[in-house]
Order: C-alpha cells, then structure tokens, then sequence
C-alpha cells in the first residue's frame, strides 16, 4: 500500500535526481561506462579529413566517388544495483538515514543508466536475498525500483554481501556494471567479491554516518546494534573509550579500502552529512582519467 506521504516522497526523489542527471551526470556516465563495442551504422560520402581506413570499397567502386563507413558506440550495458537494505542502514544522525541516502543515489544511478538507453535491475539482501528486480530499461521501471526500496520491509536484519554478490553471478550471463550499496559492516565477503569483480565491473558505494566514526562526548550512552540486537554501555565522557571506538572505525576503514584496491574495485564513499553528488562526480571524473 503506497500512502499519499510516500508517493510524494517518490515524486521528490524522481523529480531532484533526474534534475541532477540532467545537469551535471549525463556526460559524465557516458564518458565512463562505455558500450561493448562499435557496430555498423551506415555509408556516407567521403569528406576531407575522415580516416582512409573506414573507406568502403566496394561501394567506392560502384558508385565512382569515395564512400566510408560510419559506426557507432553498441551502448547498450546492464546496471545492476546491488543495495544493502539491512537494519543497520535505519540510522543516520544527520539529516536523512543511510538507507534514504541509498535510495536516493540508486535512483541517481538508474536514471543515468537509462537516460543512455542502458537497462538496469536490482538485487535487494540482507543475510538473504530479500528481492530480484530483472533489468530493463524506462522511467517507469525506475520509479519502481525507488518504489521497491522505500517500501522494502526486509525479513532479514543481518548483512551477507556474499550471498548478494554469489546471487548476481547466478543470474548474470553478461558482464554488468555493479554497484554494490552498503555501509559494509559485515564479514566474510572478500573471497565472492573477487570472483565478481573478475566477471562484472563492480563499484563499491560505502555509506557512512559520523557518528559510526566518532562518539560525541555526552556521558553514559547506549549503543545498540541495529542487526544483532546487542546494547553495550559506554562511557563517551571517557577519552580513552573515544579515542579506541574512533580507532576502531579507522582501521575498519583502512582494510577495507585496503581490500577493494587490492581487487581493483573502485569505491565511492558517501556520507550522510555531506551532499553525495561531489564524491559521485570525483569517481567519474577520475575513472575517466584513469581509462
């Protein structure tokens, strides 16, 4: 059941990423992801400048004037969205949660992929697959992938990336570009990470809050975890248990990072008091750079 509230909410988030795509993305994806390759388009009169090689000859010689042949970019690539929808992604201690960052940076991603006429799915998980969206092109199937995440009530509240990423190569036959949405606070993943990654382009988008990264000092605090139901005591008056939990985070964030260059996965981490599109367009203007 979708409420007057939440159809609102989709329309807003329609309405600004596409906005975004428009201003500041279409270029810069294109620029990026290409297509498979180049494929036969037509024959045109041969002008000054163009390439001798693309010369057809056989039309040359039938018509007595130099014809070429003109090709274009096989664009057609398949996005898939693999999003962490966990109960660790229900917090945030800025403006929006994690998972509304998510929802909103997935809907950034699908509307650039079709607005270059390329498909996109999704894959929903938890510790389990929670839903497989096929991929296929249109605004309309955009809008329900939006619609999918912001109504998801997940079975699950643990993560298992593994499972997301073992899943996408069950029913994956081409090479897709991946991203993989999540704030990665889970274990055991690298191994199905690197068989993908060899298969799909895989990006990681790291969302992050900042108060998972440093404790405020305000005394006796509570901390529960979202997906285990765990609540441990902490002092934040006390530097050393601040000092520890911030160097805990920083080496969490290290061997990740670690981890991704390692297998040559890109990551674009995204956090929930700053505005996404900067580190977005900072990875495609790198990655454009680098390829």
């Amino acid at each position: 059941m979708i409420t007057k509230d939440l159809l609102k909410k989709i329309q807003q988030i329609e309405i600004h990423t596409r906005r975004l795509v428009n201003e500041s993305f279409i270029g810069e994806y294109h620029s990026v992801f290409k297509g498979r390759g180049m494929e036969f388009d037509a024959v045109r009169e041969y002008q000054p400048g163009d390439e001798i090689r693309t010369i057809d000859w056989n039309v040359t010689a039938r018509m007595g004037r130099p014809f070429i042949k003109r090709y274009v970019e096989e664009r057609e690539l398949t996005v898939m969205l693999l999003v962490d929808v966990s109960a660790s992604g229900n917090f945030g201690s800025v403006r929006q949660l994690k998972n509304e960052i998510a929802t909103e940076v997935c809907a950034l991603l699908a509307f650039s992929a079709i607005k270059n006429n390329d498909k996109v799915g999704m894959i929903m998980f938890t510790d389990r697959i929670e839903k497989f969206i096929p991929p296929k092109k249109g605004a309309k199937h955009v809008l329900r992938v939006i619609r999918e995440l912001m109504c998801a009530e997940p079975a699950g509240k643990g993560t298992n990336i593994a499972v997301a990423l073992e899943y996408m190569n069950k029913i994956s036959s081409r090479r897709t570009i991946s991203f993989l949405v999540s704030d990665f606070l889970a274990n055991d993943y690298a191994h199905a990470l690197r068989i993908a990654n060899k298969r799909h382009d895989v990006i990681a988008v790291t969302v992050v809050d900042p108060r998972e990264q440093e404790l405020p000092n305000v005394g006796f605090i509570e901390l529960r975890d979202a997906e285990s139901g765990e609540i441990l005591l902490v002092d934040t008056a006390n530097p050393p248990a601040r000092k520890e939990f911030g160097a805990i985070n920083v080496r969490q964030k290290q061997e990740r990072s670690r981890l991704f260059r390692s297998m040559g996965v890109d990551e674009i981490i995204i956090s929930t008091n700053r505005h996404y599109v900067e580190p977005i367009v900072r990875f495609f203007r790198l990655r454009e750079k680098r390829y």
